[in-house]
């Protein structure tokens, strides 16, 4: 199984696979097209208060792991399906943060790889 994260914003080439946005909100000036989606996934996204609470603080990120991996547990369905997906194709998590180490993509695939 291969799930890589990749940033929507950048320079770096697009990695083909089964290319799917782990944002709930669509990134500021980022055409659809230019992301060359399958899907988004924006339901798996950590929930507005989550996602307000942790700002990408470093210093909240264990909790906010934790927290989102709580809200993750009540979306098996879509879990399962998504690693049905990545063991037959490479994945791509699509995100928007900056900071490529404290983001939802990174506990999304460690949820996806089970």
């Amino acid at each position: 199984m291969t799930i890589i994260l990749e940033r929507v914003y950048g320079s770096a080439p697009r990695t083909p696979g089964y290319r799917v946005l782990v944002d709930r909100v669509w990134p500021r000036g980022v055409s659809r097209d230019s992301l060359a989606l399958d899907e988004w996934c924006r339901d798996l996204a950590p929930s507005h208060a989550l996602r307000t609470w942790f700002a990408h603080d470093p210093e909240r990120w264990e909790a906010f792991r934790e927290k989102y991996l709580a809200e993750l547990g009540e979306r098996q369905t879509e879990l399962k399906r998504l690693r049905e997906v990545a063991s037959r194709e490479c994945m791509v998590l699509l995100y928007g943060a900056r900071d490529t180490a404290h983001n939802q993509a990174v506990v999304l695939r460690e949820a996806i790889a089970g």
